[in-house]
């Protein structure tokens, strides 16, 4: 996008915009996943890119079987640190940084030490559902898919 940065009084036919009077604008918009900035946000975001080349590789697969889009956003001290969605229900499934390109049928905001308990097997997501450990919104019910998903992960 182009934007004028001189302001001449007058516009006339025969007086348009000299050479050097526009500035190339940005239309990069900010990153939504923030850098990490401690070990424990590195692990996450390794476990995030191991699942993502699993869903690469049995997607399509998942997508008959699961049908859902899945936003997780990371919490730390009550902010989101990292938000990865996970699209099992468009094409061969994907799994990306960020929000969710379409709109999410379930998304869970999950303190950070509490998803890698999940992820690990250490905590049953139900039990930490049902003790408030993290929140749920959209179709609850699909978070089981989605536990399912990351099971089969855990086993390569």
């Amino acid at each position: 996008m182009w934007k004028r940065i001189d302001h001449p009084p007058k516009n006339k036919a025969d007086n348009g915009p000299r050479t050097g009077h526009f500035k190339m604008l940005s239309s990069a918009r900010e990153p939504t996943v923030s850098i990490p900035m401690d070990p424990s946000e590195s692990q996450i975001i390794l476990v995030f890119e191991d699942i993502s080349r699993h869903i690469k590789e049995v997607g399509a697969q998942l997508v008959k079987k699961v049908n859902a889009i899945f936003q997780l956003n990371i919490t730390k001290d009550g902010k989101t640190i990292l938000q990865w969605t996970v699209d099992l229900k468009n094409g061969p499934g994907d799994m990306y940084p960020g929000s969710a390109r379409l709109p999410a049928d379930t998304v869970f905001t999950i303190p950070e030490p509490i998803f890698m308990e999940l992820v690990l097997g250490k905590m049953s997501p139900q039990k930490a559902f049902l003790a408030g450990k993290f929140k749920v919104s959209g179709k609850v019910l699909l978070g089981q898919k989605l536990e399912r998903v990351f099971k089969d992960w855990a086993r390569f």
